[in-house]
């Protein structure tokens, strides 16, 4: 991997429980949405939201699945692609959504590096 600590500007549109938009996940600081900045290392990605001190963190050892859509826990977002980590924590099924590219070649581009890390 060698996006190691390399952060780069995103945005965080929550994580919700079992693909239903209205199903958030509280824990672990995973309600709230926002701008903020990325990194990936060997272990998983890390997003920090502006203003908070602690980022967080989904695990590639918990992750099942990686997808792309147009929205993510209730938002749209026409011109960019969501990337959306499907992952499993405290038997539940989650869904974590994530705009970290604003075009479409580039959000594939961290898709792939992320499936790749995933399957290592």
């Amino acid at each position: 991997m060698t996006e190691k600590k390399v952060k780069k500007a995103g945005y965080y549109y929550g994580t919700v429980i079992d693909n239903k938009w209205w199903r958030r996940y509280y824990k672990g600081g995973f309600m709230a949405r926002g701008n903020g900045s990325y990194w990936i290392d060997d272990d998983g990605l890390y997003f920090l939201r502006y203003l908070t001190k602690t980022p967080i963190f989904i695990p590639f050892s918990k992750v099942k699945e990686i997808t792309t859509g147009p929205s993510h826990a209730g938002r749209w977002t026409p011109g960019a692609t969501v990337i959306k980590i499907i992952w499993e924590d405290d038997g539940k099924t989650l869904s974590s959504g994530f705009r970290l590219a604003l075009k479409t070649k580039d959000t594939m581009e961290i898709v792939q590096m992320l499936q790749e890390a995933v399957t290592s």
